[in-house]
């Protein structure tokens, strides 16, 4: 039986998607970590790309590569072990990295999905732009994009703009600070460019934020900055000693929900830390 009723900000279960490069190592050691500290289930899981044209030049080569996603999983096994976490192992194959890690996230259920930033070309290749972009457009779940040089954090900033996407970043960063004992900051954007009306409901939205986290017996401090959206989120998250930003995603574009174009995905290509995007 699940130990919570919501799902927003819950982590019960955490999928970390490898590609088994420096790119994923960041992301292995912060989803173990935090499966650590949350008593989550872990499992790590790696995209073995079919290549029927390959295979037939150079036969046995399917297994070969089919061998090596199943070290990267052992070593990521081997890992959690030894930070006393148990781990499963999921491999995938298809033709589209990005789809075999939303089909594991189904799979498994998944809470959270921890990404690497960046990655290479192979077993499944995670680099910010269109398969990442597409995994957290698409992804059933939380999505926490990981620097390769993280660590679990020790600071927490959520970015609130009054939206019911922004709403549910609260309270996700609300849990993940209750979890990891991390300090959190709640911050809004007074955009320039933007009406005098809605700079000022800036102010007012970080005090309700703040009022309804105390309720729920959540400490944080709140800021409002002005300038340009993503780099204050990014400037704010430093200056206060965050180096996880949490953020909600909205939106549809074509089949499904993208990233480009969007805040998200610029704080995430700015960001020194990891990024959560929450999906409302």
């Amino acid at each position: 039986m699940q130990a919570e009723l919501s799902p927003l900000g819950r982590i019960e279960r955490i999928l970390l998607a490898t590609d088994g490069s420096g790119y994923s190592v960041g992301a292995v050691a912060v989803a173990i970590a935090l499966a650590g500290k949350t008593g989550a289930r872990l499992t790590a899981l790696t995209a073995v790309l079919q290549s029927p044209e390959l295979d037939a030049m150079e036969p046995g080569v399917d297994r070969k590569v089919a061998a090596e996603a199943g070290a990267i999983l052992d070593q990521v096994v081997v890992q959690a072990a030894t930070g006393g976490v148990d781990c499963a192992r999921l491999i995938k194959t298809g033709n589209d990295p990005y789809r075999e890690i939303l089909a594991g996230a189904e799979e498994v259920n998944a809470d959270l999905l921890v990404l690497g930033r960046r990655g290479r070309r192979g077993l499944a290749r995670m680099m910010l732009g269109d398969a990442t972009a597409k995994v957290i457009g698409h992804a059933p779940c939380d999505v926490l994009v990981v620097p390769e040089a993280a660590r679990l954090w020790s600071g927490i900033l959520v970015a609130v703009d009054g939206s019911r996407f922004s709403d549910a970043a609260a309270v996700a960063a609300a849990r993940m600070a209750q979890r990891t004992g991390a300090p959190l900051t709640v911050l809004s954007v007074e955009v320039p460019d933007h009406s005098d009306s809605r700079r000022a409901e800036a102010g007012k939205t970080v005090d309700r934020v703040l009022r309804l986290l105390s309720q729920d017996g959540v400490k944080a401090t709140g800021t409002v900055e002005r300038g340009a959206t993503a780099p204050t989120i990014v400037a704010t998250a430093a200056a206060a000693g965050a180096d996880l930003i949490v953020m909600g995603t909205h939106g549809r574009t074509g089949l499904g929900r993208l990233l480009f174009g969007s805040n998200a995905e610029r704080v995430i290509n700015q960001a020194g830390g990891s990024v959560l995007v929450v999906k409302g």
